[in-house]
């Protein structure tokens, strides 16, 4: 029996799973903060929010906030320098991705070698890539808005930014949802990202 290959070095599962607590941390406590100053006419339920007030929330979301921003540094450090952003992830061809994306919603997209990532998952994941780095770039107006003027004009304004965050933010959600189905249909995908191999 040929030993397992590794799939994923220990690098990579960190940087997942360490985004992952990040992520969970900042969107619990990001609907907190969103119902203390929500702009749109619903709320979200408070049982699935983080920090119990305002203060609470923002200080959970700094936390996570910095964690966030240094893990995905990395890992887009990580990916830049061995050129692994380059092979895994371009080119997209539009014709495949129609394929591979009709696929996916029949639920008949192969999956045979989890090294390779399909025009779906590359679109995907270059999508969470440039969502992660727009909800930092949104959220240090929130935080500073002084100290990041051309920015905050960028972002249409403080309030601008507020929205873009929130877009931001629900784009995040919705990849997670169908992240956590993909894995959901192929199960020894989660394993391999616990495990490495």
């Amino acid at each position: 029996m040929a030993p397992a290959r590794n799939i994923h070095p220990v690098w990579r599962r960190l940087t997942h799973w360490l985004n992952a607590v990040a992520v969970v941390v900042l969107v619990a406590s990001g609907w907190r903060i969103y119902n203390a100053t929500r702009f749109f006419d619903f709320a979200i339920p408070s049982g699935i929010t983080l920090g119990g007030w305002l203060g609470g929330a923002l200080q959970w979301h700094f936390a996570a906030m910095w964690l966030l921003a240094a893990n995905g540094i990395a890992y887009l450090a990580i990916n830049v320098a061995s050129g692994r952003l380059r092979i895994k992830f371009f080119p997209i061809a539009p014709r495949q991705l129609l394929l591979d994306m009709s696929a996916a919603f029949k639920g008949k997209l192969a999956h045979a070698d989890p090294q390779q990532y399909n025009s779906f998952q590359r679109l995907a994941y270059l999508f969470v890539m440039v969502d992660c780095i727009v909800l930092v770039l949104s959220g240090l107006v929130l935080w500073k808005s002084v100290q990041f003027p051309l920015l905050r004009e960028l972002l249409f304004g403080y309030e601008g930014a507020r929205r873009v965050h929130f877009f931001a933010m629900a784009g995040l959600c919705a990849f997670i949802v169908v992240h956590v189905v993909m894995v959901a249909l192929v199960p020894r995908s989660l394993l391999a990202m616990l495990r490495g191999r």
